[in-house]
């Protein structure tokens, strides 16, 4: 089974960049402690960057570093993440929904003619949110950012 995570309020960076991965991952701004048992207790792994919480969750994973970069290292390092490229940009970054397959209408109609024509066939969205993504440069800026911290 793949690890599943809940980020805590500090790490929604490192939440984000981990959806991006193709990694399933709760993120809020808060929580109240019973949510939180209640996800822990459905199989996800806990990730923070306070040490008062291993006295609540013993199971938790440290986080040490403020740098998202080094956070994701940190978690390569110690068995908790499998770069696999087949992953990558098929989660939401807002939600955390798997991406299904655009309508082709409802995506000519909602993004710019270029954006559309040039991406057809890799246009995804997201059911909940309807944002829609595409293979276009914040896509290759985002890994050049992941091969810039050798990930």
């Amino acid at each position: 089974m793949e690890d599943r995570f809940v980020a805590e309020p500090m790490l929604g960076k490192l939440a984000k960049w981990l959806r991006m991965m193709g990694y399933d991952v709760l993120y809020e701004r808060s929580y109240r402690e019973e949510d939180l048992i209640r996800v822990l207790s459905e199989g996800r792994r806990l990730l923070s960057r306070r040490v008062e919480a291993q006295a609540r969750h013993p199971e938790v994973i440290l986080v040490r570093s403020d740098h998202v970069g080094e956070q994701i290292k940190e978690l390569s390092k110690i068995g908790c993440l499998n770069l696999d490229q087949t992953k990558f940009f098929t989660r939401c970054l807002r939600c955390n929904l798997p991406l299904k397959e655009a309508d082709p209408e409802v995506a000519r109609s909602s993004l710019p003619d270029h954006v559309y024509h040039e991406n057809l066939l890799g246009i995804r969205s997201c059911p909940q949110c309807g944002r829609f993504f595409w293979p276009g440069t914040h896509r290759d800026r985002m890994l050049k950012q992941l091969a810039d911290w050798r990930l």
